[in-house]
């Protein structure tokens, strides 16, 4: 009998019945494009540029704006109700109110570098909210550290619909001699810089005034006339 002879496998490793366990095969790395990770990067690098654009030019706004106010130190317009003069409020049984109204309003420009130009204003006279009375008064400019008064006047007569409560009030300060009258003043103005003008501004300047009847005085309310009044400005 020929022997036999073990087979020659070339050095391949052969996984036969006995079970033999195949060696680990190790995963496949995936690849990755450079071109992926360069594009990945550039929008990355995009946002964090414009970020750092939009702090750049909110810094340089706010330094702009602080030089700007150092400059031209810019001070709150005051208005004043220097003088009241009440000639006229009855109040008819039909709900019907006379009235007649006048008032010395002064408007001060503190600013040194700073004009404004007054387009026009609107004045309105309230009793207990309601409206009574409206006048519209011409434009002017105001120059630096000036001050200019006006002089609206309310005459006419209104329906005015009050409840009991405010009718009773109304005639305890008719016995007392003192209105107490809200006059709302509403200028469309612009700021001047120079030659150059802002855009326009609306506040609403509210003066809360008590008025005596018949007053013709600008005394003391210990004497029984009027008190001057400084008005509210809301911009």
């Amino acid at each position: 009998m020929a022997e036999s002879k073990p087979a020659n496998f070339n050095g391949a490793y052969y996984a036969g019945p006995q079970g033999v366990q195949a060696p680990p095969q190790h995963p496949s790395q995936a690849y990755q494009s450079p071109g992926r990770r360069h594009r990945s990067c550039g929008l990355c690098c995009l946002l964090g540029t414009l970020f750092k654009l939009i702090i750049a030019i909110i810094v340089i706004l706010g330094i702009a704006a602080l030089v700007i106010w150092l400059v031209l130190r810019p001070t709150a317009i005051k208005f004043y109700v220097e003088d009241a003069s009440l000639t006229q409020f009855n109040l008819t049984n039909a709900n019907t109110l006379h009235y007649d109204l006048k008032l010395n309003v002064s408007i001060r420009n503190p600013n040194k570098k700073i004009g404004i130009d007054y387009d026009e204003l609107d004045a309105a006279a309230y009793y207990d909210g309601e409206r009574f009375g409206w006048v519209q008064l011409p434009g002017f400019y105001q120059g630096h550290k000036n001050t200019t008064t006006l002089q609206p006047a309310f005459r006419g007569q209104a329906l005015m619909v009050l409840g009991d409560f405010i009718a009773s009030d109304f005639n305890v300060q008719k016995d007392s001699g003192f209105f107490y009258v809200d006059v709302k003043i509403k200028p469309k103005m612009r700021f001047k810089i120079g030659h150059l003008k802002t855009t326009k501004y609306s506040p609403k300047v509210w003066c809360y005034l008590m008025v005596p009847l018949n007053s013709k005085s600008s005394s003391s309310s210990a004497t029984g006339g009027f008190t001057r009044t400084k008005c509210h400005v809301h911009y």
